[in-house]
């Protein structure tokens, strides 16, 4: 057995039918290929045993959720059931789907490592804390290895071989690490409890930087070009340049961001706990447009092309014009969204607090 080497490098190219990751991509952008055109219709639901806060994700026409009743399900492209596995305790975090194989942490802070195929464990790794954040994934500079990169409630950010799940190095911040990594080159970009952005190498987990954001970062951040935005809990939205270790901008005035910011032709988009989605210039954090829904915006928006993906604890799924942020089609599921969609060619597919994993296609 051992990893085959060209589906990785594949991995880091964007493919409409495949959505491996929380975000998409490494860089956590928020951005898909593919192509979604309203209106859309409910094509089937799939039931769990309990609230599904984890995200969905897609790959080889398989869909992969975390639910809090502790298992891990499969799930084929008509709805029904590939296979599940038992985490033993709920998974909140988005699956990473990577060389056949899926890589989910739980609340409990086991990260398994799960055959993609079969639902066979592959590996575990155990922290001293609880999973919350999606993990993320780096070759290493010979490209030999593969990191596996999870933050933890122990307050360490933790790299193990992908293919053994045996530690590589560990980075230990001040507090808790809810969100995902982001990658910059051969850096890792995140926040945490600890009130600050941390710039750590992932050849050896050494820092090379950290900034001083005022409170806790609860999500990930956006990495484009040398650029991250994030926002944190007092409502604060930043743009900081990794490279110069700076602050270009913030924008002040929102509610706690605990949404994971989408990038796409200059904008920026993240959600808030008061109720608002909010689109920024890029460039200077200009308010574009903010569009208000009846519930908390906790969950992730996703870009597809000249639309935007959003659900909310309204209850809402929605599709929004990027342009106007006008609504161009919205469907009542009628329970609490917190997750993020995932979006992959012509459909959408959201977990709902009612348990229930729900796919859209077109009419």
């Amino acid at each position: 057995m051992g990893f085959c080497i060209p589906p990785v490098v594949n991995a880091q190219r964007k493919n409409p039918d495949c959505w491996p990751s929380f975000r998409g991509d490494p860089q956590l952008t928020g951005k898909s290929d593919a192509s979604v055109i309203p209106p859309l219709k409910l094509l089937w639901t799939f039931k769990t045993g309990d609230a599904i806060r984890s995200s969905p994700v897609v790959c080889h026409g398989d869909i992969f959720v975390g639910s809090n009743d502790g298992f891990i399900y499969a799930i084929n492209s008509s709805g029904k059931l590939k296979w599940k596995f038992n985490t033993g305790t709920a998974v909140e975090a988005a699956p990473l789907v990577l060389n056949n194989t899926v890589y989910a942490g739980s609340l409990e802070g086991v990260l398994f490592a799960i055959d993609a195929m079969t639902g066979e464990l592959k590996w575990k790794y155990t922290t001293d804390g609880q999973i919350s954040g999606s993990s993320n994934w780096i070759f290493e500079p010979d490209k030999k290895k593969i990191l596996i990169l999870t933050g933890s409630y122990d307050y360490n950010l933790h790299a193990v071989d992908a293919f053994t799940g045996d530690p590589v190095w560990k980075f230990e911040s001040g507090n808790y690490i809810n969100g995902t990594p982001a990658l910059y080159g051969n850096l890792t970009i995140f926040g945490g409890c600890d009130g600050f952005l941390h710039l750590v190498s992932t050849v050896n987990g050494t820092e090379t930087g950290k900034i001083d954001m005022g409170t806790y970062i609860p999500a990930a951040a956006a990495i484009q070009g040398t650029k991250a935005y994030f926002g944190n809990y007092d409502g604060v939205f930043y743009c900081v340049d990794v490279r110069l270790k700076k602050i270009l901008w913030k924008t002040e005035g929102g509610g706690p961001f605990l949404s994971s910011p989408a990038l796409s032709d200059g904008k920026i988009l993240s959600g808030s706990q008061d109720r608002y989605l909010y689109c920024f210039d890029a460039a200077n954090g200009t308010l574009i447009w903010k569009f208000k829904s009846l519930g908390k915006m906790d969950s992730s928006p996703v870009i597809s092309g000249d639309l935007v993906i959003v659900a909310s604890g309204d209850g809402w799924l929605r599709i929004l014009d990027l342009a106007s942020g006008n609504e161009r089609w919205s469907y009542e599921i009628g329970s609490p969204v917190y997750s993020t969609p995932a979006v992959v060619s012509k459909r959408v597919f959201a977990g709902a607090d009612d348990g229930r994993l729900y796919a859209f296609g077109p009419k």
